[in-house]
């Protein structure tokens, strides 16, 4: 039975099934600028150098693909797609790895330093440090599961269970503020009397160094793959960074006969952390909530606006799923065209989008007609809409 042509045609991509008819799913991302005369011939040029320029593997066959350009845009762009998230996935959990370590070689350096002086206080902070370094164990949990395929029952894949450890990462960042708080405090309150002022400092100094090095390194890498939980992480790496800095200015103000500073510094350093908190938790509630950038919204409309042959974008819907970006939208094409070029037209969006936005991984292009002929498309269905889904429409 033929399709009718002024139907509605809703296109999806499907990695596990390349050789599609008309409902497929992509799930890929691009590293390459859009720059092609969408003549799909496939025999066009790529810019390869700035942040989106290709990878074309190493040794010898990445020698051959750097000469030849050995790839197209349909199978290699999916492999591309899968590959290009695992590969992030592998630099997460690389990552947490190496903060782990950098953690674990501060405790034992911080241990020694309890032995050599025997100072109680600095064995408390110490078990706090090496019991706020496995605070990474959720996260390093969540990147191995994002390495899953998806399911039948967990069909979007594990990629959530990078925001629930960013959750654990998010309270251990307030538990770390409020035992702060407490102690600045009591000492307020009860002073007592610093000693081993040497050894003490030295473990401040190693304590700041090594969770600092830790935090540049997390929120780096988190922000470069758009994990929110790695950045929390980070974030939380410099709160116990600047509690160990408050103990060395307290050190020093209690060597020139104000140990009244320790407390007063402390409450400080809470307050400091306060912040870090608040903008781990805003940050974590809008991936919970699946929010995005307006400005990000902004240009996949954008982008797709401008591909031949559309003639409005609405509907579009952008969310993070762990450290990747998923899309739908709609675009109104004209309802006299066949089906074949309605979803060429679809691809064009789909194509143009992926090699805009680094961390897309899904685009689902929904294409309606025109209506220029008097019916309405959705009129079968829109006792059904659901106004709250709707997005806001962007005034004229």
């Amino acid at each position: 039975m033929g399709q009718d042509p002024k139907a509605p045609i809703e296109h999806s991509h499907d990695v596990n099934n390349p050789h599609h008819d008309h409902e497929e799913q992509v799930d890929h991302s691009h590293d390459e600028p859009h720059d092609h005369d969408h003549d799909h011939d496939h025999d066009h040029d790529h810019d390869h150098t700035g942040p989106h320029a290709h990878s074309h593997g190493t040794g010898l066959w990445g020698w051959i693909n750097t000469i030849f350009h050995l790839h197209g845009h349909s199978e290699q762009q999916i492999q591309r797609a899968a590959d290009t998230a695992v590969a992030d996935s592998a630099e997460g959990i690389r990552t947490v790895w190496l903060a782990l370590a950098a953690l674990g070689i501060t405790t034992v350096l911080q241990i020694a330093i309890v032995y050599i002086s025997g100072s109680v206080a600095l064995l408390a902070d110490t078990v706090h440090n090496l019991g706020d370094s496995l605070n990474s164990i959720p996260l390093l949990i969540a990147f191995y599961l994002a390495r899953r395929g998806a399911t039948r029952r967990y069909t979007y894949g594990f990629g959530k269970a990078e925001d629930v450890a960013g959750i654990f990462i998010v309270l251990s960042i307030a538990v770390s503020a409020g035992i702060g708080f407490w102690e600045s405090f009591s000492k307020l309150i009860h002073p007592e009397p610093m000693t081993r002022l040497g050894w003490v400092a030295t473990a401040a100094i190693i304590g700041f160094l090594g969770n600092e090095a830790v935090a540049l390194l997390q929120i780096r890498v988190g922000r470069k793959i758009g994990s929110a939980a790695m950045v929390a992480d980070g974030l939380h790496a410099r709160t116990d960074g600047l509690t160990s800095l408050a103990v060395l200015v307290a050190v020093l103000g209690t060597y020139l006969g104000y140990p009244i500073v320790d407390p007063i510094v402390g409450l400080l350093i809470g307050v400091a952390i306060l912040f870090i908190t608040w903008d781990a938790i805003r940050t974590m509630w809008y991936r919970l909530m699946d929010a995005i950038d307006p400005a990000v919204l902004d240009q996949v409309e954008h982008v797709a606006g401008d591909v031949p042959g559309v003639m409005q974008v609405h509907g579009t819907r952008i969310r993070w799923l762990g450290h990747r970006l998923q899309a739908e939208l709609h675009i109104v094409v004209d309802e006299d065209l066949p089906t074949r070029a309605s979803h060429q037209i679809a691809e064009e969006v789909r194509h143009a989008l992926l090699h805009d936005q680094a961390h897309l991984s899904m685009v689902d292009v929904h294409v309606d007609p025109c209506g220029h002929g008097g019916e309405d498309p959705h009129q079968l269905t829109a006792h059904h809409q659901d106004a709250a889904l709707v997005p806001e429409a962007q005034p004229a």
